[in-house]
């Protein structure tokens, strides 16, 4: 019988509030979640934004009791998986594989192998594939994998993404029922998603699915909403946690909330869509940042959806997907990994210059005199930095 490696992937976590800084250099310094047209610039800007960002942080950390509980919950989702796929007769252990903190990837690799499987299946806790977030992770795995030669021998079956998947589906959809049913009103009640934003251009220019595969899995939830209480209700769909002053997905979450706060909105229920665990952007930004917006433009009763976390409805659609995967065509590292056919004009590619040696000193020359910048803005107290809030 296989014994089958299950690799989830997701974010990760600062879990104590010295470990906010570090959690958000690794964050950044990767290029799928900030793209910068010289390379070289990557850690610089990585360390300058994590120093920029690192107090307001760890006051949203300590606002939800000090540290992220991101994995503790990704280790129960692991569990309650793992238990579910015995008691379907597949041998399987769960491992997790966070992308920007403990534990991280090459840790879960390290375990897997030890554990002597012969077969893995990567499911990623992202729905919705983007560049930024399950192809991060399958592109580090992939780095993993080519520089590991008995890693490299193991057959690997990945799940790119699941947003349509009817298991997911009708966990949102049960969710979302217990909030509307709780409402004075439910036929009124507005179901507002809110899902992670990411830059435009990362779905302009790059070809990213991300926004595609988030409209879609609205527009199935909504169907199933509407056979669970027998009616339809109202919804949007925004964005949140953009940063800087690039131009991220629309229309943005708090905007929305102020207008719908406007227009008379007086039940709100709104859903983390994009979220499967409860986290920073649920607990601090939803629970408290968004809850004090909405009630201040004149939302009457906010009623926040619970994440997912370990419902049963949605470990067993986790289960019904690896036991899919193993059954049915395989999608190897390499095709999870690949990015789309736009990539000649993704953010970063389209910029690069020519690597050689008096390429990569003027590189070394420009990041030089950017924090030489950096430095004055602070000692004067006044710059562009400052001008778009960044200071």
């Amino acid at each position: 019988m296989a014994r089958v490696g299950v690799l989830l992937m997701n974010l990760g976590g600062p879990e104590r509030i010295q470990d906010v800084k570090a959690f958000l250099y690794n964050l950044f310094v990767d290029p799928e979640i900030i793209r910068l047209p010289i390379p070289a610039l990557q850690k610089p800007m990585a360390w300058f934004i994590s120093t920029l960002r690192s107090g307001k942080s760890q006051q949203a950390y300590l606002s939800i009791g000090g540290g992220s509980p991101l994995r503790r919950i990704t280790e129960q989702q692991a569990r309650e998986l793992q238990s579910e796929l015995r008691q379907r007769g597949i041998d399987a252990t769960s491992y997790v594989a966070m992308r920007y903190w403990h534990p991280f990837t090459e840790s879960a690799v390290a375990d897997l192998k030890a554990d002597g499987v012969n077969q893995v299946v990567v499911l990623p806790l992202y729905p919705h594939f983007s560049l930024s977030t399950s192809g991060s992770s399958f592109r580090e795995l992939k780095r993993l994998r080519e520089a590991d030669p008995d890693f490299l021998k193991l057959p690997i079956r990945c799940i790119r993404s699941w947003y349509d998947h009817p298991g997911y589906v009708r966990a949102m959809a049960e969710l979302i029922a217990e909030q509307v049913r709780l409402c004075e009103l439910p036929r009124d009640a507005h179901v507002f998603f809110s899902a992670h934003g990411v830059p435009t251009s990362y779905v302009e220019e790059a070809g990213d699915p991300y926004q595609k595969e988030i409209e879609g899995g609205v527009d199935l939830i909504m169907s199933e909403l509407k056979n669970l209480i027998g009616h339809e209700n109202p919804f949007t769909l925004a964005y949140q946690s953009r940063v800087g002053p690039e131009e991220w997905l629309k229309p943005y979450t708090d905007e929305i909330l102020q207008e719908l706060g406007s227009a008379g909105t007086r039940d709100l229920v709104i859903v983390p869509i994009s979220f499967v665990s409860e986290h920073i952007e649920t607990l601090q930004e939803m629970d408290i940042e968004y809850r004090e917006l909405a009630i201040s433009s004149g939302v009457v009763n906010f009623r926040r959806v619970r994440a997912l976390d370990t419902y049963p409805t949605f470990i067993s659609g986790l289960a019904d997907l690896v036991a899919s995967s193993l059954e049915g065509p395989e999608i190897n590292l390499d095709e999870a990994a690949k990015l789309p056919a736009k990539l000649k004009l993704y953010p970063q590619e389209k910029w690069q210059w020519g690597w050689n040696n008096s390429a990569e000193a003027w590189n070394g020359r420009i990041a030089m005199f950017g924090f030489l910048g950096f430095l004055l803005e602070l000692i004067v107290g006044k710059g562009p930095l400052h001008s778009i809030g960044l200071l």
